[in-house]
């Protein structure tokens, strides 16, 4: 396995048109795809502050767990650029490479934003009839 990726321009930072695609690409998938999005973008920054804190704490390891775990769950609104981001941060803190983690985590902090932006932006053009689409 290679250890490059591809330049972030060339990465997406939200879409979910395959994940509607594979589930119908009708109302009903929309409905559920937009249910999928809040609730993946329901917790906010929140996952970045927790990650912060477990960092400057030096719990290295609760810090990977919550930065895999965001990356698992925003990674499938197709959010290719902020895995990217966190999996270059996730292999720095494993590696103990302390001195890249500060602009890495500020690397990441931007696309999540960027991701919750975008995923906002979905959510108030696309959400079904009787939908709610609540901010990220």
């Amino acid at each position: 396995m290679s250890d490059a990726l591809p330049p972030l321009a060339e990465e997406q930072i939200f879409s979910v048109d395959t994940l509607l695609k594979y589930m119908g690409n009708d109302d009903k998938a929309l409905a559920v795809v937009s249910k999928i999005v809040r609730d993946a973008c329901a917790p906010g920054m929140a996952p970045m502050q927790q990650a912060a804190v477990a960092l400057r704490e030096e719990r290295y390891t609760d810090a990977g767990k919550i930065l895999h775990s965001l990356r698992g769950s925003i990674g499938t609104l197709g959010a290719k650029r902020l895995v990217a981001s966190s999996l270059k941060l996730e292999q720095a803190i494993a590696g103990r490479l302390l001195d890249r983690v500060p602009a890495l985590l500020r690397d990441l902090e931007s696309e999540y934003q960027l991701v919750l932006q975008s995923a906002d932006g979905w959510l108030q053009g696309n959400a079904p009839p009787g939908g709610q689409a609540t901010p990220a």
